[in-house]
């Protein structure tokens, strides 16, 4: 059977590639086995990536006993916690490009035959994925696990609740002592952060498409003999997946996605959801318009009710029986696609048939959902035309209806200032532009604004509108991917101090009470700003990333 890996070892003319192989002290045996890469996206500046290691020498031992030779070569990654509130959020989003393109380049120049592919936290997940399905080489995921939530005071508090506690200091409600308890309980140990944020939903989703084994998205990073088994069969099955020749195309089909957007909505996952499945079905040349996420979250059920919605992690979720039994019961209304392929070699039904919910408390049944509608809502309107994302599951009741004067900034920062600075008052809908794929550059996280309102106990009475977007741990009436975004002239870049915005995410709607003839007055008067980087890697991510509709994807120009 000729392999890939023949490329870089067989015949005469390879030489000179084998002595290389020889100089790392690579045997003979090892060269002719299948060459498997082990993508390690350990690092020491993410709590979810300090110990992947051991999760790479576990998969390691998986490719070694079953025929293969495992090949490591590491991924960038970036913390999206640290990287919040400053500059440094420009680029998480952008590091999800450059991930994908590395492991390209990895992958083409060495010529390996598969991959296991090692991250956990928020753009390594999807930039991995994006990676495997452009590559189309077999490939397997298996990712750290998530964290534990913090204790205290008796109570499961996560990253989000120190978000949040520096509104409730910035209000006078706690010390700064008591901020320091805070801050030094929330995270206990390593793994993703401990809700249902961008990551975790992101793992949880690496299931549903079929690229992980079951409980890659469940199983906590503390639970280490059932994690560094994971990792072991992982390594075992990819050489299964070389055998049989099974790739990404045959696993990340159409239902695939559809599925997973399916579970997105039944688990109130992430809004930045709506960013990456599009992404990663674009590289596998599927079509995935945002119009089927509202499509299929008016069919889901909402299931679970997890941090930042509600008071579960996903630990939780685990002891609940994990997504498997969030399948399982989907499945009783026929609302997934059981004969989708996944890399254990069976279909998606037969990897969940035998699940059970165990904590009803966690997963709520079809007959008594949270919610007979998902999680994610997709808004339209004369401010987003194309689309607007907002976690609906994460939204206070009373505030699904809400209308108010905007209050109007050009960057996160000034509108960070005006809360802590007391100039946002009930009522008020904060505007946050200039802050999209294009204009940011880079697409910023909103968790700063959005939980100090949380803390100052403001989410309930104040809303936030921007072409930026929202961290998985942000809670409230929080709207983003705004597009078209205001660098691009999009109707955002138009609104005025004091205008009144309405927003109706029942009936999916965002719009601001001007006319036509304002709007377009308006846009005769408007001159586009100039762009906030004009050099290195987010200058030329900026002139190639299209719309948040599309799912910030870099298009090649025409």
């Amino acid at each position: 059977m000729k392999r890939i890996s023949d490329e870089v070892k067989k015949g005469s003319t390879r030489a000179a590639h084998r002595s290389l192989f020889y100089a790392m002290g690579y045997t003979d045996d090892e060269i002719d086995r299948p060459l498997i890469g082990i993508v390690n996206a350990q690092n020491e500046i993410i709590p979810g990536h300090i110990h992947l290691d051991q999760i790479a020498t576990a998969v390691k031992y998986g490719v070694l006993a079953n025929g293969g030779t495992p090949v490591e070569f590491p991924a960038i990654g970036i913390c999206d916690g640290i990287a919040m509130g400053h500059k440094g959020m420009k680029y998480p989003l952008v590091s999800r490009e450059l991930i994908a393109d590395s492991i390209e380049a990895m992958a083409i120049g060495h010529a390996f035959d598969a991959l296991v592919l090692i991250p956990n936290c928020d753009k390594i997940v999807p930039g991995m994925l994006m990676a495997a399905a452009r590559l189309d080489i077999p490939a397997i995921f298996v990712s750290g696990g998530p964290m534990l939530p913090g204790r205290r005071n008796g109570q499961d508090i996560s990253v989000s609740t120190a978000f949040e506690a520096a509104g409730r200091y910035e209000a006078g409600q706690i010390s700064a002592a008591e901020l320091k308890e805070v801050e030094k309980s929330a995270c206990p140990g390593c793994g993703s952060c401990s809700g249902l944020f961008t990551a975790n939903t992101m793992n949880c989703l690496t299931e549903v498409l079929g690229m992980a084994l079951p409980g890659n998205g469940t199983i906590p990073a503390a639970y280490y003999g059932a994690r560094i088994a994971l990792a072991k069969q992982a390594g075992k099955q990819i050489m299964q997946l070389v055998e049989k020749n099974i790739k990404p195309s045959a696993i990340m089909t159409k239902d695939a996605f559809k599925n997973a957007i399916t579970v997105d909505m039944a688990i109130g996952g992430s809004s930045n959801t709506a960013l990456h499945l599009p992404a990663i079905a674009h590289e596998a040349g599927v079509p995935l318009p945002l119009s089927l996420f509202d499509e299929i979250s008016k069919s889901t059920p909402y299931l679970t009710k997890l941090s930042p919605g509600g008071s579960h992690h996903i630990v939780d979720l685990h002891e609940a029986g994990g997504i498997n039994a969030v399948m399982n019961e989907l499945a009783r209304n026929n609302l997934l696609n059981k004969g989708a392929l996944t890399v254990t070699g069976k279909t998606l039904g037969q990897n969940f048939a035998e699940a059970k919910i165990t904590r009803p408390d966690v997963i709520h049944t079809l007959e008594n959902p949270y919610n007979k509608t998902g999680g994610i809502a997709i808004l339209t309107g004369n401010i987003a035309p194309d689309c607007s994302v907002v976690k609906e599951s994460a939204v206070a009741p009373e505030m699904l209806v809400h209308s108010g004067p905007a209050r109007v900034y050009d960057s996160e920062e000034a509108a960070i200032d005006a809360i802590v600075n007391k100039k946002i008052h009930s009522g008020d809908v904060i505007v946050i532009r200039y802050e999209g794929p294009k204009g940011g550059p880079g697409m910023r996280e909103m968790l700063n604004p959005t939980s100090v309102l949380a803390g100052m106990g403001l989410d309930k009475e104040v809303a936030l509108l921007t072409d930026g977007r929202f961290s998985g741990a942000t809670r409230g009436a929080c709207i983003g991917h705004i597009s078209p975004e205001a660098f691009e002239g999009g109707n955002i870049a138009l609104i005025k101090e004091g205008d009144i915005i309405s927003i109706d995410i029942p009936n999916r709607s965002l719009n601001v009470a001007l006319t036509e003839a304002e709007l377009h007055l308006r846009r005769q008067n408007w001159t586009r700003p100039e762009p906030k980087i004009k050099t290195g890697y987010l200058a030329r991510y900026a002139a190639l990333v299209s719309s948040a509709a599309k799912g910030a994807i870099l298009e090649v120009p025409k």
